[in-house]
């Protein structure tokens, strides 16, 4: 069979490669073509284009750069059409992503997306596109069938695929030895993967720090980054470990996260978390009127209650993510109920395999079509 994937960043190339690698073990002559990066191409999938040369965040940056994701749409819609697969599989990246599915319903080609966009958040009759233009639909977070069902869209929970890679880690050895670290408890910053992201929250991160004189605050950092990204950090003297971020929350006492995936992985590793973000102030007078969830970082959301604390926009200062951060490391009661929040977290989550679960839904629909 021939399999066409497409992801917009960092955490879906890595599920997706997930993917491709379970069904490789269900299709011996499966053969892998698309948008992706380098867990992708490392698994196996023939890159058409990295992602990261269309990955982008928040409304103005997309109107900016709208120009260059046309380039892109039309490039892979032509590719698409010349590999003519049995089936596309999208995952993530909602804007680019829905765009590629209407064109492919409309020539015929079976959609199935694997971590749907968030249509649950803002704009729930955008519920109805992804009816008419997918034909199954894989979710990765509990509540969402449930929302779905309202829309007659048929939506399958497979289990969180953070799960899967966590249960997979095993730490490193010698990590401090490694990254010239003291034994002092460790208190993670996770400023996100995106350069806009560390724009963006690194310099409030660092007054943070600037508070905590006797404490060892570490950065986890992507290596696919420009080299100068965390210049600021080099040169307040933070330790930052690159490509290590199970390490690092492995180590961590307490953590402070840019709202995203980090916040579950977070969570999962039973981390107290501080959970910030800030983006433009226009980007962030559209979402403001546009969201309809109660909270923005996934631990809530999946908790339906809040477990861990949000500092966003104006409410992210550092004398404000001080207090939080300290409470965490200081108020015992405190930090039980973040633990407890947690252990509802993952009673919520469950423990199907996410990968190997769409896999074979995917092979089944394509037994079917034969």
């Amino acid at each position: 069979m021939k399999y066409y994937l497409i992801c917009g960043e960092r955490s879906g190339d890595l599920h997706a490669s997930n993917l491709v690698t379970e069904l490789q073990k269900l299709d011996s002559a499966a053969v892998f073509r698309g948008m992706g990066g380098g867990y992708c191409e490392n698994a196996g999938m023939d890159l058409l284009v990295h992602y990261k040369e269309v990955s982008m965040m928040g409304f103005v940056e997309v109107v900016l750069g709208f120009r260059k994701v046309l380039k892109y749409l039309s490039l892979v819609k032509s590719d698409l059409m010349s590999f003519r697969p049995d089936a596309l599989i999208l995952v993530d990246f909602g804007g680019f992503n829905m765009k590629i599915a209407a064109f492919a319903k409309s020539k015929g080609i079976p959609v199935h997306y694997y971590i749907p966009p968030k249509v649950w958040a803002w704009n729930q009759s955008r519920a109805l596109k992804i009816k008419r233009f997918t034909d199954h639909v894989y979710c990765i977070l509990p509540f969402e069938p449930e929302f779905f069902q309202k829309y007659e869209v048929e939506a399958y929970y497979v289990g969180n695929p953070l799960l899967d890679e966590i249960a997979k880690f095993e730490p490193h050895p010698f990590f401090h030895q490694k990254n010239e670290l003291n034994y002092q408890p460790i208190i993670a910053l996770l400023p996100g993967s995106r350069q806009q992201e560390l724009d963006n929250m690194l310099s409030v991160m660092l007054e943070v720090v600037r508070k905590f004189p006797n404490a060892q605050f570490v950065i986890a950092g992507v290596s696919n980054l420009k080299p100068d990204a965390y210049t600021p950090a080099i040169k307040a003297g933070i330790r930052i470990v690159f490509d290590q971020t199970y390490d690092l929350l492995h180590h961590a006492t307490a953590a402070i996260v840019t709202s995203g995936t980090a916040t579950l992985e977070t969570a999962i590793f039973r981390v107290p978390q501080v959970v910030v973000y800030k983006t433009s102030s226009i980007s962030y007078a559209i979402a403001k009127r546009l969201i309809r969830v109660p909270f923005i970082s996934l631990v809530n959301l999946i908790a339906g209650k809040e477990v861990v604390k949000e500092l966003i926009q104006s409410d992210f200062r550092s004398n404000s993510v001080a207090r939080e951060l300290n409470l965490l490391l200081s108020d015992i009661s405190q930090k039980a109920k973040v633990l407890q929040g947690y252990d509802l977290v993952k009673e919520n989550l469950g423990d199907l395999p996410a990968s190997s679960c769409v896999a074979k839904k995917i092979f089944k629909e394509l037994g079917r079509n034969d």
